[in-house]
């Protein structure tokens, strides 16, 4: 592995950094006063301020390649993305916030002309957002087969149409006023000898008849505004059948493509959290004082430094490693090192956000930094994008596979 990221790299790494420090930074404390009361859901104007700005400098759509992006690599984009993971909602400013970038990687490579014209091409432009309604709340659904959620073709005289009934929870973002799509992930073909073909999923307008946002789920107390994570019913939600991605009994297929750089890139954001609260830690530790010494003069918290820094380090090299495997041999021959990713550094990134909440008191626990929220998303990605325990699971398969056969001697 080349630990030489390219120019290309270096000078977006620089830039994006600069505009961290210059913009976003100081905006932290305005983003969430605008983010709170009765226009929560709405995008925030400062938000709406630095898309503009950011869109204007270049710096926009970083995460895909081709005609669409800059054509980084994914090994280019992991220090990038980074950068941008030290502020919750700064990928966003770079139109670069999940699940949008998911969205837009699938329209981009499984949509229609005429889908990626409706719906690619604002989601590019920072117009809308969208959400990904997968998870449902009656089943478990780390395991995809299971959903139940009803995806049934009708042919009527009106033409042919696909109705949708079902009950999903979690479609982060589809609380914000910008979000105008949904995609969703349903069985259209239950009778399937092949479980892994039974599912389908549909892009289906937010504004849709039938289509009730019944409440927003809150995560460890936080709504996530301005963005949310509710809970939709699908009532008999008709849409026409040109709705449909890729093609019925698709859905798996479309799901695992779009899943696993999405891993990564919650990986690269924690990685950016991770070593943010360490900073955080060493200047909270040099300026507090307590039994008549700094902190950091005392022995428990110069090692939860040192452990801190060590952890954060091992969990980049690995996402470092996972994404030079995902561009040399395919997302597929990586899914081992992605499974690790994914195992390690949410992990990670709970242990020492929460030594940096530890150090900081009764303040590491308010608003007045970003460790609480930080830490929630943390243990939330423990869930989101699959648990630990399908990764072990997984990830043990692969190397028994690899590795559990008897010598030949």
């Amino acid at each position: 592995m080349d630990f030489e990221h390219s120019p290309r790299s270096l000078e977006l790494q620089a830039r994006v950094a600069a505009f961290m420090d210059e913009h976003v930074y100081p905006a932290e404390p305005l983003f969430h006063q605008q983010a709170q009361g009765d226009a929560r859901y709405r995008q925030p104007p400062v938000l709406q301020r630095l898309k503009a700005l950011a869109r204007e400098q270049g710096l926009w759509n970083l995460f895909l390649s081709g005609e669409h992006g800059p054509g980084l690599s994914n090994l280019d984009y992991a220090p990038v993305k980074e950068i941008m993971g030290r502020v919750l909602w700064a990928p966003e400013v770079f139109n670069c916030g999940a699940p949008n970038v998911g969205n837009m990687e699938i329209l981009a490579r499984f949509g229609t002309p005429e889908q990626q014209e409706r719906w690619l091409e604002p989601m590019l432009a920072g117009e809308m957002k969208s959400g990904f309604s997968m998870t449902e709340p009656e089943v478990a659904s780390s395991d995809a087969t299971n959903i139940r959620c009803e995806i049934r073709r009708e042919s009527t005289s009106s033409g042919d149409h696909y109705v949708i009934n079902g009950r999903k929870w979690y479609t982060s973002d589809a609380m914000n006023e910008a979000c105008q799509l949904l995609i969703v992930m349903g069985k259209s073909n239950p009778d399937h000898p092949n479980p892994h073909l039974q599912q389908s999923m549909i892009l289906v307008p937010k504004n849709t008849p039938g289509v009730h946002i019944v409440r927003d789920i809150q995560v460890l107390g936080y709504d996530d505004a301005p963005n949310g994570h509710p809970e939709i019913v699908y009532d008999n939600v008709r849409v026409p059948a040109a709705n449909l991605l890729l093609g019925e009994g698709r859905g798996f297929e479309i799901a695992q493509a779009r899943l696993g750089p999405g891993r990564i890139h919650h990986c690269m954001r924690l990685v950016g959290c991770a070593q943010r609260a360490v900073e955080l830690m060493c200047r909270r530790a040099s300026t507090r004082i307590a039994f008549g010494k700094a902190l950091a003069e005392q022995g428990s918290v110069r090692e939860d430094i040192a452990h801190s820094w060590c952890d954060v380090e091992q969990a980049r090299l690995l996402t470092l490693r996972a994404a030079d495997k995902m561009d040399r041999e395919g997302n597929k021959a990586a899914r081992d090192l992605i499974a690790a990713a994914k195992i390690v550094v949410p992990a990670m990134a709970c242990r020492v956000i929460d030594r940096a909440i530890q150090i900081h008191g009764g303040a590491g626990l308010s608003q007045d930094t970003f460790l609480a929220q930080a830490y929630t998303y943390a243990r939330f990605m423990r869930i989101g994008d699959g648990p630990d325990q399908v990764h072990l699971s997984a990830l043990a398969g692969q190397l028994l596979k690899r590795h559990g056969q008897p010598a030949v001697r």
